[in-house]
């Protein structure tokens, strides 16, 4: 199993993050990717994944952090990301997307045009995109049928749309993530996409901190959760869970370009 979405960097994992690593690899993870939000992010992500190849790192910009970055700066920081893409290092670009419907600092003007150089670097870079989404879909619909996706592909992270705009972003070639939500009782309209969606484009992630499955809603999430993700997923989807986690975790595989190690056999 590969966690397609961790912040393990979080600071509510300094106290214990060796012992979350830890009830991870016990619960049957091979992997994990960290998404990185900003720039104070990127070089200690880099490290991290130096230490453990089973930890992996996006980088990229998270639309809620342009509020406390200047508009000014948008260009200098952006041409950083691109010199640590050219060093290597990184499996993804990202955390990166639309949120809405806008942010104080970052009108959708600027989200957008951040996240165009963000698909820009992709594409320059051969690596796949991390994409948050959060009340924009008809704004990234309207952007990416201009942009070409990068050829590496698109995750569209901890899924929440409804079944028609997954079929749009199906026509497209993306891929989807899911979360701890996929757990929760009143959970619907992503229910129902994830039925739609074809097990080949499926992948599951944690988002920990956040987005604590059943039976762990309301604590702290992380990476060892997994399994009642994938449990939950199996579930509404009418399968064996067995099945969902090798195809899940073969999906990760092959969308990151086999930058985790094999698992020992």
């Amino acid at each position: 199993m590969i966690d397609t979405h961790c912040h393990l960097d979080a600071t509510r994992f300094d106290p214990d993050r060796n012992e979350v690593l830890s009830r991870a690899w016990a619960a049957g993870l091979h992997g994990i990717v960290i998404p990185g939000v900003g720039p104070h992010d990127w070089e200690p992500l880099l490290e991290m994944s130096r230490q453990e190849p089973r930890l992996q790192v996006g980088l990229g910009i998270h639309p809620q952090l342009l509020p406390d970055m200047p508009p000014e700066e948008d260009d200098a920081v952006m041409e950083h990301l691109d010199a640590l893409l050219s060093r290597g290092g990184a499996a993804a670009v990202g955390e990166c997307g639309l949120d809405g419907p806008s942010l104080p600092g970052a009108p959708l003007e600027r989200q957008v045009s951040v996240l165009k150089r963000h698909l820009a670097l992709a594409r320059k870079h051969g690596l796949p995109v991390l994409m948050h989404c959060h009340r924009l879909h008809p704004a990234l619909i309207d952007l990416l049928k201009e942009e070409p996706l990068p050829e590496a592909g698109l995750l569209m992270h901890s899924y929440s749309g409804g079944v028609e705009l997954a079929r749009f972003y199906l026509q497209k070639g993306c891929h989807f993530s899911f979360a701890g939500p996929v757990t929760w009782a009143e959970a619907r309209k992503p229910l129902d996409a994830l039925r739609a969606i074809p097990l080949e484009r499926l992948m599951a992630e944690t988002d920990a901190p956040d987005q604590a499955p059943t039976p762990h809603r309301g604590t702290r999430s992380e990476p060892g959760y997994l399994p009642h993700i994938i449990e939950g997923m199996a579930r509404v989807r009418g399968e064996p869970v067995e099945e969902v986690a090798r195809q899940t975790t073969e999906n990760a595989r092959r969308f990151f370009r086999e930058a985790f190690p094999a698992p020992s056999r």
